[in-house]
């Protein structure tokens, strides 16, 4: 510990100062009453100072940095003149002293005000002086910041707090074209993100090219998108602003703060979408809850917001190790008082479900394990059937025999109009889930099942973006497999919080006529995005040029892949449910007594190993799949190879 504490130092050194002032104020306010004897004696100078010291402790004035002196500052610089000059004039009383005239103490008071705050914004104004040509001077990065009035002022305000400040900002970039020419502390807005060039130019003469800041966390994604474009031709970086308070801490501390990239999420950044949080709240907690698949990217996820909404005890399910170890781990540091089970077990295994949801009797069941990579599955077709359509059942019936109330079948686009076997597995499990669900309406109670489908998951174990990062890495090509393939994306987070709101719309809305009749949810996924321009994105995110730095080369079609997923077949025109983010789809449902022989079947063609008959039967119960065995032929071509 140092010998020297610096907060007592500094607080001395301002209880000095501010004893200075107080004696410097009465000579002042002598002069101020009584310019014909403005002589005052050594006790009258001392007892200032004494009475401003004595009146600035209950407001903590000796406590304040002149160097962040604000408006927040001054009522406590007023409230500390006015007992200082109050306990001045007591003082004076006490001893039988007479004061110049009666108006002596608003002056004195009067007199301390105008001291104590000039002396504090002189030398707040010197220090930014000062910084502003040690950053001319220095190695401080020249930044132009991005984003709304508010979040601007805070970023500065927090930048101005540092000791040393690693930025040197140069204006502002803002939505609107009102705001430009006005000014936020001190920082011109030059101008809008759509006049970036026009900006840059005015710019030229900067020696090295600013960087872009941006500043508001929620810049919507198509805006962030433009910028990254016009960025690049420009050939400007662009970054994320520090969160304020790291920026202030690391600053504070006389360390730099490292700008965050944007991330690839960030440029898909869609408007929030309320969710019904009361409504989850009353579905899960103090409910027992299971989760399939609890290793994944979208199990995981649904653990951790399950988790959030305090169920009376969560049984993670994987037939992985190492996944269900992580995620069993994560949920015993951020709830350790959440009773949890961690199983390892695989879906096919109709015997050991049965065992496990006996024994744990779940109310509530969130199905998220399957096999999902689409060619993995080709090569393995028997494999995907058995997991994805037998498993499903293998879960649903578990459940209902084990007396649950819900179950949450996570599906995807690839099952409308599928052209590879995981897609047809897919809506196999749909149907199945489908007929149960209708059975359970025409005979409660009975198992609820809610099936919600969507697309791709940003950064899943199975997505294109960890793919990408991998070759942007290695130096590239990155490899796609055609120029118009284009595929729907969301985050997990968003995701999921989209399917428990479908599961609290699925169990409790009674205005839904889709539902009554086998319907499933589709999350409102936005519009498609070319995998081409979110290759092209990923290479600006790395801060390399595409075509130029990093190449592009396209592969074909692989099999089981279509160029275009689909949220609906065309036969299931789709349905508002009046809850934002959620649309219902009706496709063809199914007897559950024949849904359920004709699993049976399909069942015993796998485990025999029998894949043309389990094909052929796929293609009798999903007569809308047509299977891409092959993929599209092609010659594979490079971009700016």
């Amino acid at each position: 510990m140092s010998a020297r504490n610096p907060s007592l130092s500094r607080l001395a050194v301002n209880i000095v100062l501010d004893g200075l002032l107080g004696a410097l104020a009465v000579p002042l306010a002598y002069w101020l009453a009584r310019p014909e004897r403005p002589m005052v004696s050594l006790f009258a100078v001392a007892a200032g100072a004494i009475a401003l010291i004595a009146g600035g402790v209950p407001f903590g004035l000796a406590t304040q940095y002149w160097r962040f002196a604000g408006l927040a500052d001054m009522s406590a610089i007023a409230a500390s003149a006015l007992a200082g000059a109050g306990f001045y004039a007591l003082l004076f009383l006490a001893a039988g002293l007479a004061l110049p005239s009666l108006s002596f103490p608003a002056i004195h008071a009067l007199s301390l005000a105008a001291l104590l705050s000039a002396s504090r914004l002189a030398y707040r104004f010197w220090r930014g002086r000062r910084d502003g040509r040690a950053l001319e001077s220095g190695e401080a990065v020249p930044v132009l910041l991005v984003g709304d009035g508010e979040s601007a002022d805070v970023f500065l305000r927090a930048l101005g707090r540092g000791r040393g400040a690693a930025y040197r900002v140069l204006g502002l970039l803002a939505p609107s074209a009102r705001q430009t020419g006005r000014r936020i502390q001190g920082q011109p807005i030059l101008g809008t993100i759509a006049e970036i060039e026009a900006v840059l130019e005015k710019l030229a003469a900067e020696a090295t090219p600013p960087r872009f800041l941006v500043v508001t966390a929620d810049l919507p994604g198509e805006t962030l998108g433009r910028l990254l474009e016009c960025a690049d031709r420009a050939g400007v970086a662009v970054r994320r602003a520090p969160d304020p308070t790291r920026l202030a801490a690391a600053e504070a501390a006389g360390g730099g703060v490292e700008l965050r990239p944007i991330a690839i999420e960030d440029i898909l950044n869609r408007k929030q979408v309320p969710l019904d949080r009361d409504g989850m709240a009353r579905l899960i907690a103090g409910r027992r809850v299971l989760i399939t698949g609890a290793g994944g990217s979208i199990g995981a996820e649904l653990a951790r917001q399950v988790a959030g909404f305090g169920p009376a005890e969560i049984a993670l399910l994987d037939h992985g190790e190492y996944a269900l170890w992580q995620i069993d781990l994560e949920l015993a540091e951020a709830h350790p008082a959440l009773p949890r089970r961690a199983l390892i077990a695989d879906i096919r295994d109709a015997a050991r479900l049965r065992a496990i949801f006996d024994q744990f009797r779940p109310e509530l069941v969130c199905h998220a394990a399957a096999l999902k990579h689409v060619p993995i599955v080709e090569a393995n077709p028997l494999e995907g059937l058995l997991t994805n359509a037998i498993g499903t059942r293998n879960v649903a019936d578990a459940a209902r025999a084990a007396g649950a109330m819900t179950l949450v079948q996570i599906s995807t686009d690839k099952a409308v109009n599928p052209s590879s076997v995981m897609g047809a597995s897919k809506r196999l499990a749909e149907m199945y889930c489908q007929a149960l669900d209708i059975a359970a309406r025409d005979k409660p109670p009975g198992l609820r099942c809610v099936t919600v489908r969507f697309g791709n998951v940003l950064g899943s174990t199975g997505s294109v973006v960890p793919l990408f990062q991998r070759q942007i890495a290695a130096g590239g090509p990155l490899t796609v497999t055609h120029p118009d393939m284009r595929r729907y994306f969301m985050t997990v987070r968003e995701a999921v919080g989209l399917v428990l709101q479908a599961a609290v719309v699925g169990t409790t809305a009674a205005d839904l006529p889709a539902a009554a009749s086998g319907g499933i949810f589709v999350l409102d996924m936005g519009e498609p995005v070319k995998i081409v321009d979110l290759a092209r994105q990923m290479i600006r995110l790395a801060g390399l040029r595409p075509e130029i730095d990093i190449g592009i080369r396209f592969t074909g079609l692989r099999p089981g892949e279509k160029l275009f997923e689909e949220l609906f077949h065309g036969q299931e025109p789709p349905t508002p449910t009046r809850y934002p983010g959620l649309l219902m789809a009706a496709p063809r449902t199914a007897d559950l007594a024949i849904i359920g022989r004709a699993f049976e079947e399909l069942a015993q063609a796998g485990l025999r190993g029998q894949e043309g008959a389990a094909l052929a039967l796929v293609a009798r119960l999903v007569p809308e799949f047509v299977h891409n065995a092959t993929g599209a032929a092609g010659a594979a071509r490079r971009e700016g190879a």
